[in-house]
């Protein structure tokens, strides 16, 4: 079998590489990958690549296959979809997602894989991180039927959150985002679409997920009383200034955080991080998905591409980096 592969690395903030790898022998109960798709993250890897983390959160944003330290020399990112080319009799030969950084073959627990379902093309599964978050997120807002909702930020996480409540009954769902260009995507995941000032206020919840100041601010003023924002965004190190001072309390507002790195308690008694991933590969049947993929490369070209994304030179959502299929 063949146990070379090429990983990207950054190896100081702003600056990536390709570098050869030799994989160990795949032991029992482990499989080895051949990459097909990766995706980069664009808001949590794009800050990674900047060096953006913030030395308090360096073991709270360990990806799970990273290797070196934050802020560089390190191997990021959770994004990939290959195939089985040796392991388990059940797994062999299988499409399978697994949260490992950009490599080209790499060695994992069988435990670690989760297989695509076959209604889900390989190509869109490196969004199953992604939705996966949106599944944490709305098991933590729990939007009712006949809710009034907002998701304000239409990158990649706001997206997937539109897209699960444009499929939940009875709400009305808008899609905020300050570029008119998202408009064409919020019609493809079968939501309304608005710029932040002509947004429809009185929302019972707001998910925010721009990323930005003004975007929160906009997400407290949306909401009717006793209303919720639920906060997807990551700011790494930059600090967020929010005017609680004027009507927060009075209209008894609520502020909740919500992350991917623990399952919400508010999600159904023992559902495991196994179980919300293959929830979220099997929510991603829904061909209006591919609207969120807009941009893709070749693995060799990653490099050069990262930077651009990481600049805003390269705009759009999920930008998928395609493997050699050899």
């Amino acid at each position: 079998m063949d146990l070379t592969a090429r990983a990207f690395w950054l190896h100081s903030p702003g600056h990536g590489e390709l570098r050869d790898v030799e994989l160990p022998e795949p032991g029992d109960g482990e499989v080895l990958v051949r990459a097909l798709y990766s995706g980069v993250s664009r808001g949590t890897e794009t800050l990674v690549f900047r060096g953006g983390v913030p030395e308090s959160q360096h073991a709270a944003m360990r990806a799970p296959f990273q290797e070196g330290d934050f802020p560089a020399p390190v191997k990021y990112g959770y994004l990939s979809v290959g195939q089985v080319e040796h392991g388990p009799a059940e797994l062999a030969g299988k499409t399978v997602f697994c949260l490992y950084p950009h490599q080209s073959r790499y060695v994992v627990p069988a435990s670690a894989v989760t297989v695509v379902p076959d209604s889900v093309p390989a190509g869109r599964a490196v969004l199953a991180g992604t939705v996966e978050t949106a599944v944490n997120a709305l098991w933590d807002a729990g939007p009712l039927i006949g809710d009034r909702i907002a998701v304000v930020g239409g990158g990649m996480v706001g997206g997937c959150v539109a897209a699960l409540l444009a499929r939940h009954p009875g709400v009305r769902v808008q899609l905020v985002d300050a570029d008119p260009e998202r408009a064409g995507t919020a019609r493809a995941l079968g939501v309304d679409f608005a710029l932040p000032e002509d947004a429809l206020g009185d929302c019972d919840l707001v998910v925010h997920a721009s990323a930005t100041e003004q975007g929160l601010v906009r997400s407290l003023e949306l909401l009717a009383p006793e209303g919720t924002v639920v906060e997807l965004s990551w700011y790494g190190d930059r600090r967020v200034t929010l005017p609680l001072g004027e009507a927060f309390h009075s209209r008894r507002l609520t502020l909740r955080g919500s992350q991917v790195g623990t399952v919400s308690p508010r999600a159904r008694a023992g559902r495991t991080y196994a179980d919300r991933l293959a929830l979220a590969l099997a929510l991603l049947a829904e061909p209006a998905f591919d609207a969120l993929i807009t941009g893709e490369s070749p693995f060799e070209d990653l490099p050069e591409v990262l930077p651009r994304l990481a600049d805003g030179e390269l705009k759009g959502l999920c930008h998928r980096v395609l493997y050699d299929a050899g």
